[in-house]
């Protein structure tokens, strides 16, 4: 929808943001990064790169922080003709990622894909991200919680959610945590960003300026669906386990991805 207004621009810059050092995973997280634990033996951000890849993206940057060295030995490997970016949150223990997200500021000055490093999912479906202005949304689950939207009948984003909890009757879905912005748009959304930072609220998740914004009108977003069943998000061993059963038919089929 409306990706006429860009005049065929497409995304093909990614920000990836990596820098948290995954608690909720230990012991797994304590000899490696969350994005380097694998799913069906293939690490996640292998994943994510192959997902990029196959959608055409050109340049990728990516926020470290926690056991950053691996991070950069695996994409150094690994990262064929993508040009690679780093940008190191040396604060990554004591602040959130609207603050890995603030980091990337200078380093990104175009439309950018925006993904956290601890998704999995078909890269079939970011079809629906390269143009900008659009957000990853998916239909409730009894197993999915935290931030949620509401959308109108065209689809469009009318209000953030913050910490809902799992599954209700209410119509609302699950941010996926990938957006795809214009070059315009992010430049708003880092105005807002240095009020937050400035005001020393390092601690709070990048959505809590996107709610903001959605709510003044200062944002637009509309909303592009992820099949359910087609990705996870990936915080605790149980997370591990249901992702590697949604994933395995399609592991077994590499071509799908």
């Amino acid at each position: 929808m409306n990706n006429h207004h860009f005049k065929g621009n497409r995304v093909t810059t990614a920000l990836l943001l990596a820098a948290g050092s995954g608690n909720r995973l230990q012991p797994l997280t304590d000899s490696i990064p969350k994005c380097l634990i694998e799913i069906n033996g293939r690490p996640i951000l292998e994943r994510l790169i192959d997902n990029l890849c196959d959608n055409g993206f050109k340049r990728l940057v990516i926020v470290v922080g926690y056991m950053h060295h691996c991070i950069r030995r695996f994409v150094n490997e690994y990262a064929g003709d993508l040009t690679i970016e780093f940008i190191t949150n040396p604060l990554y223990q004591t602040t959130n990622n609207i603050y890995s997200l603030w980091l990337a500021r200078n380093k990104i000055q175009e439309l950018f894909l925006l993904v956290e490093s601890d998704l999995v999912f078909e890269s079939s479906q970011l079809e629906g991200l390269l143009y900008p202005n659009k957000i990853a949304i998916s239909r409730m689950q009894p197993w999915m919680n935290g931030t949620t939207i509401t959308i109108d009948s065209l689809n469009r984003v009318q209000a953030f959610g913050m910490g809902g909890n799992g599954y209700t009757e209410i119509t609302r879905y699950k941010t996926v945590n990938i957006y795809s912005l214009s070059d315009s748009t992010w430049r708003k959304v880092v105005e807002r960003l240095e009020l937050h930072i400035s005001s020393g609220k390092v601690n709070e998740y990048y959505e809590v300026v996107f709610k903001e914004m959605i709510a003044d009108g200062s944002l637009s977003m509309d909303g592009v669906f992820f099949d359910p069943e087609r990705w996870y998000e990936i915080d605790t061993p149980a997370d591990l386990a249901n992702a590697e059963r949604i994933l395995e038919e399609t592991d077994t089929y590499p071509e799908a991805y």
